[in-house]
Protein backbone atom coordinates (compact mmCIF):
# COMPACT_ATOMS: atom_id res chain seq x y z
CA UNK A 1 0.00 0.00 0.00
CA UNK A 2 0.98 3.56 -0.33
CA UNK A 3 2.02 5.70 2.69
CA UNK A 4 3.71 8.88 3.38
CA UNK A 5 7.05 9.98 3.23
CA UNK A 6 9.05 9.08 6.34
CA UNK A 7 10.33 12.86 7.49
CA UNK A 8 13.79 11.08 5.75
CA UNK A 9 14.13 12.08 2.48
CA UNK A 10 17.52 9.55 1.62
CA UNK A 11 16.02 6.83 2.22
CA UNK A 12 13.08 7.19 -0.10
CA UNK A 13 11.39 5.64 -2.35
CA UNK A 14 11.46 3.17 1.10
CA UNK A 15 9.70 -0.12 1.15
CA UNK A 16 8.61 -2.41 3.84
CA UNK A 17 7.54 -5.67 4.58
CA UNK A 18 5.69 -6.53 7.62
CA UNK A 19 5.10 -9.99 8.69
CA UNK A 20 4.94 -11.79 11.82
CA UNK A 21 6.15 -9.29 13.82
CA UNK A 22 9.31 -8.64 11.46
CA UNK A 23 9.49 -5.65 9.21
CA UNK A 24 12.33 -5.47 6.74
CA UNK A 25 12.84 -2.10 4.93
CA UNK A 26 14.46 -1.72 1.47
CA UNK A 27 15.47 1.75 0.35
CA UNK A 28 16.15 3.78 -2.79
CA UNK A 29 13.92 1.75 -4.35
CA UNK A 30 12.57 1.78 -7.83
CA UNK A 31 9.28 0.42 -9.70
CA UNK A 32 11.71 -2.26 -10.75
CA UNK A 33 12.43 -3.13 -7.17
CA UNK A 34 9.44 -3.24 -5.75
CA UNK A 35 8.47 -5.93 -8.77
CA UNK A 36 11.79 -7.46 -7.61
CA UNK A 37 11.29 -7.33 -4.00
CA UNK A 38 7.47 -8.54 -4.22
CA UNK A 39 8.37 -11.49 -5.87
CA UNK A 40 11.03 -12.51 -4.02
CA UNK A 41 8.92 -12.51 -1.03
CA UNK A 42 6.36 -14.09 -2.65
CA UNK A 43 8.76 -16.88 -3.46
CA UNK A 44 10.74 -16.91 -0.08
CA UNK A 45 7.26 -16.48 2.21
CA UNK A 46 9.95 -14.42 3.84
CA UNK A 47 10.36 -10.51 4.62
CA UNK A 48 13.62 -10.27 3.98
CA UNK A 49 13.73 -12.73 0.66
CA UNK A 50 15.50 -9.79 -1.34
CA UNK A 51 18.23 -8.21 0.76
CA UNK A 52 16.46 -5.96 2.61
CA UNK A 53 18.87 -2.85 4.10
CA UNK A 54 17.69 -3.61 7.50
CA UNK A 55 15.32 -5.86 9.51
CA UNK A 56 13.64 -5.33 12.74
CA UNK A 57 11.75 -7.17 15.28
CA UNK A 58 8.09 -6.04 17.04
CA UNK A 59 5.53 -6.71 18.57
CA UNK A 60 2.98 -7.96 15.66
CA UNK A 61 0.04 -5.52 16.63
CA UNK A 62 2.26 -2.47 16.17
CA UNK A 63 0.70 0.50 14.43
CA UNK A 64 3.49 2.86 13.96
CA UNK A 65 7.30 2.38 11.80
CA UNK A 66 9.79 0.83 14.00
CA UNK A 67 13.41 2.15 14.60
CA UNK A 68 15.96 0.72 12.53
CA UNK A 69 19.56 1.03 12.00
CA UNK A 70 18.92 3.28 9.05
CA UNK A 71 20.01 6.92 9.02
CA UNK A 72 17.17 9.03 10.37
CA UNK A 73 15.49 5.87 12.12
CA UNK A 74 17.91 4.78 14.50
CA UNK A 75 16.93 6.60 17.45
CA UNK A 76 13.80 8.03 18.54
CA UNK A 77 10.50 6.41 19.68
CA UNK A 78 8.37 7.63 16.86
CA UNK A 79 4.84 8.46 18.82
CA UNK A 80 3.49 11.74 17.32
CA UNK A 81 5.18 10.49 13.89
CA UNK A 82 4.32 6.78 14.27
CA UNK A 83 1.78 6.98 11.04
CA UNK A 84 4.45 8.73 8.98
CA UNK A 85 5.35 5.91 6.14
CA UNK A 86 3.22 3.11 8.46
CA UNK A 87 -0.32 3.76 7.55
CA UNK A 88 -1.73 5.49 4.81
CA UNK A 89 -2.43 9.10 4.99
CA UNK A 90 -6.00 9.68 4.32
CA UNK A 91 -7.18 6.13 4.75
CA UNK A 92 -9.55 6.47 7.50
CA UNK A 93 -10.05 2.54 8.19
CA UNK A 94 -5.89 2.64 9.11
CA UNK A 95 -6.39 5.61 11.32
CA UNK A 96 -9.13 3.77 13.12
CA UNK A 97 -7.25 0.64 13.40
CA UNK A 98 -5.10 2.32 15.12
CA UNK A 99 -7.35 4.53 17.75
CA UNK A 100 -7.99 7.69 16.02
CA UNK A 101 -11.66 9.60 15.80
CA UNK A 102 -12.21 9.14 19.44
CA UNK A 103 -14.33 11.35 21.25
CA UNK A 104 -12.81 13.19 24.44
CA UNK A 105 -14.41 15.01 26.39
CA UNK A 106 -13.48 18.70 27.64
CA UNK A 107 -12.04 17.89 31.12
CA UNK A 108 -9.58 15.41 29.85
CA UNK A 109 -8.66 17.63 26.89
CA UNK A 110 -7.79 20.27 29.36
CA UNK A 111 -6.09 17.82 31.79
CA UNK A 112 -3.49 16.52 28.70
CA UNK A 113 -3.42 20.33 27.63
CA UNK A 114 -2.12 21.71 31.20
CA UNK A 115 0.85 18.93 30.72
CA UNK A 116 1.57 20.28 26.54
CA UNK A 117 3.29 23.46 25.67
CA UNK A 118 2.87 25.28 22.60
CA UNK A 119 5.48 23.22 19.49
CA UNK A 120 7.11 26.08 16.98
CA UNK A 121 7.18 29.91 16.27
CA UNK A 122 3.92 29.19 14.57
CA UNK A 123 2.16 28.20 17.62
CA UNK A 124 0.30 31.26 19.79
CA UNK A 125 1.54 29.61 22.44
CA UNK A 126 5.22 28.52 21.81
CA UNK A 127 6.51 27.18 24.76
CA UNK A 128 3.73 27.68 26.89
CA UNK A 129 1.09 25.80 28.72
CA UNK A 130 -1.90 25.32 26.58
CA UNK A 131 -5.16 24.20 29.03
CA UNK A 132 -5.20 28.23 30.14
CA UNK A 133 -5.55 29.92 26.38
CA UNK A 134 -8.08 26.84 25.81
CA UNK A 135 -10.21 27.97 28.61
CA UNK A 136 -10.03 31.80 28.03
CA UNK A 137 -11.33 31.51 24.62
CA UNK A 138 -13.74 28.63 25.67
CA UNK A 139 -14.97 31.90 28.08
CA UNK A 140 -14.39 34.89 25.83
CA UNK A 141 -17.58 36.00 23.77
CA UNK A 142 -18.02 34.78 20.25
CA UNK A 143 -17.28 32.16 18.49
CA UNK A 144 -14.00 30.66 18.45
CA UNK A 145 -12.24 29.40 15.97
CA UNK A 146 -9.14 26.69 15.69
CA UNK A 147 -6.27 27.42 12.95
CA UNK A 148 -4.26 24.86 12.18
CA UNK A 149 -0.47 26.96 11.29
CA UNK A 150 1.21 24.01 8.99
CA UNK A 151 3.16 26.91 7.34
CA UNK A 152 6.93 26.51 7.46
CA UNK A 153 7.95 24.26 9.42
CA UNK A 154 9.93 20.75 8.19
CA UNK A 155 8.24 18.50 10.92
CA UNK A 156 4.91 20.33 10.46
CA UNK A 157 4.80 19.88 6.93
CA UNK A 158 5.53 16.39 7.06
CA UNK A 159 2.85 15.51 9.64
CA UNK A 160 0.09 17.58 6.83
CA UNK A 161 1.83 14.88 4.50
CA UNK A 162 2.42 12.02 6.35
CA UNK A 163 -0.08 11.76 9.43
CA UNK A 164 -2.95 14.50 8.90
CA UNK A 165 -5.34 12.46 10.77
CA UNK A 166 -3.39 12.85 13.94
CA UNK A 167 -3.14 16.90 13.13
CA UNK A 168 -7.23 16.68 12.47
CA UNK A 169 -7.60 15.03 15.49
CA UNK A 170 -6.04 17.03 17.86
CA UNK A 171 -7.85 19.96 16.08
CA UNK A 172 -11.88 18.15 16.53
CA UNK A 173 -11.38 17.62 19.89
CA UNK A 174 -9.98 20.94 20.60
CA UNK A 175 -12.65 22.92 18.43
CA UNK A 176 -15.64 20.41 20.43
CA UNK A 177 -13.62 21.93 23.91
CA UNK A 178 -13.85 25.47 23.04
CA UNK A 179 -16.82 25.37 21.22
CA UNK A 180 -15.29 26.40 17.77
CA UNK A 181 -17.59 26.31 15.41
CA UNK A 182 -14.45 26.92 12.24
CA UNK A 183 -11.51 25.02 12.25
CA UNK A 184 -8.81 26.49 9.72
CA UNK A 185 -5.55 24.44 8.07
CA UNK A 186 -3.48 26.68 6.75
CA UNK A 187 -0.10 26.18 5.00
CA UNK A 188 1.85 27.80 2.21
CA UNK A 189 0.95 27.31 -1.57
CA UNK A 190 4.31 25.97 -2.30
CA UNK A 191 3.43 22.72 -0.33
CA UNK A 192 2.03 21.01 -2.77
CA UNK A 193 1.93 17.68 -1.12
CA UNK A 194 0.57 18.25 1.88
CA UNK A 195 -1.99 20.76 0.76
CA UNK A 196 -3.33 18.29 -1.27
CA UNK A 197 -3.40 15.47 1.25
CA UNK A 198 -4.87 17.43 4.07
CA UNK A 199 -7.26 18.60 2.16
CA UNK A 200 -7.98 14.86 1.14
CA UNK A 201 -7.91 14.26 4.71
CA UNK A 202 -10.61 17.10 5.37
CA UNK A 203 -13.06 15.87 3.10
CA UNK A 204 -12.82 12.34 4.68
CA UNK A 205 -12.69 13.44 8.38
CA UNK A 206 -15.79 11.30 9.51
CA UNK A 207 -17.61 13.81 12.04
CA UNK A 208 -15.60 16.70 12.60
CA UNK A 209 -16.57 19.11 15.44
CA UNK A 210 -16.57 21.88 13.50
CA UNK A 211 -16.39 22.18 9.93
CA UNK A 212 -12.86 22.36 8.41
CA UNK A 213 -11.18 23.95 5.07
CA UNK A 214 -7.82 24.25 4.02
CA UNK A 215 -6.46 28.01 3.23
CA UNK A 216 -2.71 28.45 1.43
CA UNK A 217 -1.04 31.74 2.24
CA UNK A 218 2.48 32.95 0.57
CA UNK A 219 5.64 30.69 0.72
CA UNK A 220 7.70 34.21 2.73
CA UNK A 221 8.72 33.17 6.07
CA UNK A 222 6.84 36.05 7.64
CA UNK A 223 3.86 34.17 6.73
CA UNK A 224 4.16 31.71 9.32
CA UNK A 225 3.91 33.88 12.37
CA UNK A 226 0.56 33.25 13.87
CA UNK A 227 -0.64 36.64 13.63
CA UNK A 228 0.82 37.37 9.95
CA UNK A 229 -0.99 33.87 9.14
CA UNK A 230 -4.49 35.12 10.60
CA UNK A 231 -3.79 38.23 8.15
CA UNK A 232 -2.66 36.02 5.37
CA UNK A 233 -5.98 33.97 5.97
CA UNK A 234 -8.09 37.05 6.05
CA UNK A 235 -6.92 37.58 2.70
CA UNK A 236 -4.64 40.53 3.55
CA UNK A 237 -2.31 40.82 0.56
CA UNK A 238 0.41 42.94 2.92
CA UNK A 239 1.31 41.23 5.77
CA UNK A 240 2.32 42.84 8.75
CA UNK A 241 2.47 41.59 12.80
CA UNK A 242 -0.20 42.56 14.69
CA UNK A 243 0.39 43.85 18.76
CA UNK A 244 -0.30 40.66 20.84
CA UNK A 245 -2.03 40.91 24.62
CA UNK A 246 -2.23 38.78 26.33
CA UNK A 247 -5.44 35.95 25.45
CA UNK A 248 -6.68 34.45 22.49
CA UNK A 249 -9.71 37.32 21.76
CA UNK A 250 -7.31 40.08 20.87
CA UNK A 251 -5.76 38.95 17.83
CA UNK A 252 -8.13 36.79 16.36
CA UNK A 253 -9.42 35.85 12.82
CA UNK A 254 -12.23 38.49 12.14
CA UNK A 255 -12.33 40.03 15.43
CA UNK A 256 -13.18 36.23 17.21
CA UNK A 257 -11.07 34.42 19.89
CA UNK A 258 -8.47 32.46 17.43
CA UNK A 259 -6.54 29.65 18.94
CA UNK A 260 -3.39 29.11 16.46
CA UNK A 261 -1.79 26.19 17.15
CA UNK A 262 0.96 24.19 15.15
CA UNK A 263 0.34 20.24 13.29
CA UNK A 264 3.36 19.31 16.00
CA UNK A 265 1.08 20.27 18.94
CA UNK A 266 -2.28 19.51 18.36
CA UNK A 267 -0.71 15.66 16.72
CA UNK A 268 1.01 16.05 20.34
CA UNK A 269 -2.42 16.55 21.48
CA UNK A 270 -3.86 14.35 20.28
CA UNK A 271 -2.03 10.97 20.78
CA UNK A 272 -1.60 11.98 24.31
CA UNK A 273 -5.07 11.80 24.19
CA UNK A 274 -5.02 8.39 22.91
CA UNK A 275 -2.25 6.63 24.55
CA UNK A 276 -1.35 8.92 27.10
CA UNK A 277 1.39 10.96 28.06
CA UNK A 278 4.51 9.06 30.13
CA UNK A 279 7.32 11.26 28.27
CA UNK A 280 7.18 14.15 26.91
CA UNK A 281 9.00 14.23 23.11
CA UNK A 282 9.63 16.83 20.35
CA UNK A 283 9.70 16.27 16.88
CA UNK A 284 12.83 17.86 15.28
CA UNK A 285 14.52 18.17 11.96
CA UNK A 286 18.26 17.94 11.36
CA UNK A 287 19.55 19.24 8.66
CA UNK A 288 23.03 21.53 7.40
CA UNK A 289 25.63 19.27 7.06
CA UNK A 290 24.79 16.39 7.69
CA UNK A 291 24.89 12.86 5.88
CA UNK A 292 20.86 12.97 5.48
CA UNK A 293 18.21 15.46 6.54
CA UNK A 294 15.99 14.05 8.76
CA UNK A 295 12.87 14.82 10.73
CA UNK A 296 12.81 12.97 13.96
CA UNK A 297 11.27 12.41 17.30
CA UNK A 298 13.03 12.29 20.47
CA UNK A 299 11.87 12.23 24.07
CA UNK A 300 12.90 15.58 26.14
CA UNK A 301 15.87 13.62 27.95
CA UNK A 302 17.55 12.78 25.47
CA UNK A 303 20.23 15.29 23.76
CA UNK A 304 21.24 17.24 20.90
CA UNK A 305 24.12 14.67 20.56
CA UNK A 306 21.66 12.30 20.02
CA UNK A 307 19.79 13.76 17.58
CA UNK A 308 22.61 14.89 15.37
CA UNK A 309 23.77 11.27 15.48
CA UNK A 310 20.73 9.95 14.23
CA UNK A 311 21.66 11.27 10.52
CA UNK A 312 25.46 12.03 11.04
CA UNK A 313 27.79 14.67 10.43
CA UNK A 314 29.17 15.93 6.79
CA UNK A 315 32.83 16.77 7.56
CA UNK A 316 33.84 17.68 11.29
CA UNK A 317 31.69 19.12 13.44
CA UNK A 318 31.92 23.18 14.22
CA UNK A 319 28.42 24.59 15.94
CA UNK A 320 25.02 24.18 15.14
CA UNK A 321 22.22 26.70 15.05
CA UNK A 322 19.50 25.17 17.21
CA UNK A 323 15.69 26.75 16.82
CA UNK A 324 15.63 27.38 12.96
CA UNK A 325 16.25 30.92 11.08
CA UNK A 326 16.84 32.82 14.30
CA UNK A 327 18.58 30.16 16.53
CA UNK A 328 21.11 30.03 19.09
CA UNK A 329 24.53 29.11 18.14
CA UNK A 330 26.55 26.66 20.02
CA UNK A 331 29.61 24.23 20.22
CA UNK A 332 28.34 21.92 22.68
CA UNK A 333 25.91 19.25 22.08
CA UNK A 334 25.59 18.29 25.44
CA UNK A 335 22.41 20.14 25.89
CA UNK A 336 19.30 18.12 26.13
CA UNK A 337 16.07 19.12 24.03
CA UNK A 338 13.71 19.50 26.47
CA UNK A 339 12.64 23.34 26.39
CA UNK A 340 14.05 24.17 30.26
CA UNK A 341 17.40 23.12 28.72
CA UNK A 342 17.08 24.78 25.43
CA UNK A 343 16.05 28.16 27.41
CA UNK A 344 18.79 27.91 30.00
CA UNK A 345 21.36 27.46 27.06
CA UNK A 346 20.01 30.60 24.85
CA UNK A 347 18.90 28.21 21.95
CA UNK A 348 15.89 28.24 20.22
CA UNK A 349 12.68 25.60 20.29
CA UNK A 350 11.26 25.65 17.28
CA UNK A 351 12.67 22.40 16.77
CA UNK A 352 15.32 22.87 14.02
CA UNK A 353 19.18 22.45 14.28
CA UNK A 354 21.34 23.25 10.98
CA UNK A 355 24.59 21.52 11.64
CA UNK A 356 27.73 23.34 10.91
CA UNK A 357 30.44 21.68 9.97
CA UNK A 358 34.43 23.08 10.49
CA UNK A 359 33.85 23.62 6.61
CA UNK A 360 31.24 26.46 7.49
CA UNK A 361 32.23 30.19 7.92
CA UNK A 362 30.06 31.64 11.42
CA UNK A 363 30.62 35.23 10.20
CA UNK A 364 29.13 34.62 6.85
CA UNK A 365 26.32 32.09 8.22
CA UNK A 366 25.28 34.65 10.60
CA UNK A 367 25.91 37.38 8.01
CA UNK A 368 23.18 35.73 5.47
CA UNK A 369 20.56 35.04 8.62
CA UNK A 370 20.84 38.80 9.27
CA UNK A 371 20.41 39.84 5.43
CA UNK A 372 17.32 37.52 5.16
CA UNK A 373 16.10 39.24 8.34
CA UNK A 374 16.34 42.96 7.04
CA UNK A 375 14.75 41.40 3.66
CA UNK A 376 11.94 39.57 5.18
CA UNK A 377 10.46 41.41 7.87
CA UNK A 378 6.95 42.91 7.52
CA UNK A 379 8.20 46.43 8.82
CA UNK A 380 5.94 47.62 11.01
CA UNK A 381 7.71 47.77 13.57
CA UNK A 382 10.86 50.93 14.00
CA UNK A 383 13.06 48.09 16.74
CA UNK A 384 12.66 45.09 13.79
CA UNK A 385 12.44 46.91 10.69
CA UNK A 386 15.07 49.15 11.40
CA UNK A 387 17.26 46.83 13.55
CA UNK A 388 17.42 44.25 10.91
CA UNK A 389 19.06 46.68 9.00
CA UNK A 390 21.40 48.11 11.46
CA UNK A 391 22.67 44.23 12.37
CA UNK A 392 23.23 43.14 8.86
CA UNK A 393 25.32 46.82 8.24
CA UNK A 394 27.07 46.03 11.61
CA UNK A 395 28.39 42.52 10.58
CA UNK A 396 29.12 43.79 6.99
CA UNK A 397 31.79 46.42 9.10
CA UNK A 398 33.58 43.23 10.39
CA UNK A 399 35.27 42.74 7.24
CA UNK A 400 36.03 46.49 6.67
CA UNK A 401 38.03 45.42 10.05
CA UNK A 402 35.36 47.26 12.33
CA UNK A 403 34.13 44.49 14.93
CA UNK A 404 31.95 46.26 17.62
CA UNK A 405 30.26 43.26 19.57
CA UNK A 406 29.01 45.23 22.29
CA UNK A 407 27.33 47.19 19.51
CA UNK A 408 25.98 43.93 18.62
CA UNK A 409 25.01 42.70 21.87
CA UNK A 410 23.27 46.28 22.54
CA UNK A 411 21.15 45.94 19.36
CA UNK A 412 19.91 42.53 19.86
CA UNK A 413 18.96 43.19 23.28
CA UNK A 414 16.66 46.78 22.00
CA UNK A 415 14.81 44.14 19.13
CA UNK A 416 14.53 41.22 21.48
CA UNK A 417 12.95 43.50 24.66
CA UNK A 418 10.47 46.21 21.80
CA UNK A 419 9.65 44.49 18.55
CA UNK A 420 6.24 43.42 18.41
CA UNK A 421 6.73 39.58 16.93
CA UNK A 422 8.99 37.23 17.14
CA UNK A 423 10.50 37.57 14.06
CA UNK A 424 12.29 40.88 15.43
CA UNK A 425 12.37 39.50 19.09
CA UNK A 426 15.12 36.54 17.51
CA UNK A 427 16.36 37.95 14.75
CA UNK A 428 19.67 39.31 16.55
CA UNK A 429 19.88 35.85 18.46
CA UNK A 430 22.92 33.79 15.76
CA UNK A 431 24.63 36.63 15.65
CA UNK A 432 24.94 37.70 19.48
CA UNK A 433 25.21 33.46 20.37
CA UNK A 434 27.92 33.50 17.68
CA UNK A 435 30.10 35.77 18.88
CA UNK A 436 29.78 34.30 22.18
CA UNK A 437 31.03 31.28 21.02
CA UNK A 438 33.41 32.21 18.27
CA UNK A 439 34.81 35.47 19.45
CA UNK A 440 37.85 34.69 17.59
CA UNK A 441 36.63 34.07 14.14
CA UNK A 442 34.56 37.58 13.61
CA UNK A 443 37.87 39.03 15.08
CA UNK A 444 39.73 37.40 12.62
CA UNK A 445 37.96 38.40 9.62
CA UNK A 446 38.56 41.85 11.15
CA UNK A 447 41.94 41.44 10.31
CA UNK A 448 40.92 39.99 6.98
CA UNK A 449 41.05 36.44 7.32
CA UNK A 450 38.77 33.65 7.25
CA UNK A 451 39.56 30.78 9.49
CA UNK A 452 37.39 28.71 7.51
CA UNK A 453 39.23 29.78 4.08
CA UNK A 454 35.37 30.41 2.71
CA UNK A 455 34.81 34.38 2.51
CA UNK A 456 36.47 37.10 0.92
CA UNK A 457 33.95 39.59 0.17
CA UNK A 458 31.57 41.02 2.43
CA UNK A 459 27.97 39.91 2.53
CA UNK A 460 25.21 42.19 0.80
CA UNK A 461 22.06 43.13 2.70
Amino acid sequence: MNVGPTGVPALEPLITVTAAGRTALYTHCSTADLESITASVEETGDVDGADPDAVVSHAPDRNRLPTAPLPGLRTGNRCVLGACSWRRPTSVADHKAAGGFAPSDAETVLKVGNSLNGRGWGDLCQDDPLAETWRTARATDGDPVVVVNGHGSPADTLLLSSAPFEVLDGASVLASTVAADRIIVYASSEDDNAVKTVSSAVDTYPDPAAPMEVVTGPKEYRAAEPTMAIEAIEGNHRLEARLRPPGPERVGLDGRPTLVHTPRTLAHLAVGLREGIDEQTRVMTVRGDVDSVATVELSETQKLSELVDTVGVDGSFKAACVGGRFGGITRDLDVGIGLEALNNADLGTDGIVDVLSDARCLVEFVGQRASFAAEENCGRCVPCREGTAQLASLLRNVYDGKFDARAIEELDRVMASSSICMFGERAGRPARTAIEAFTSEFKAHAEGRCPAGTCLEPLEA
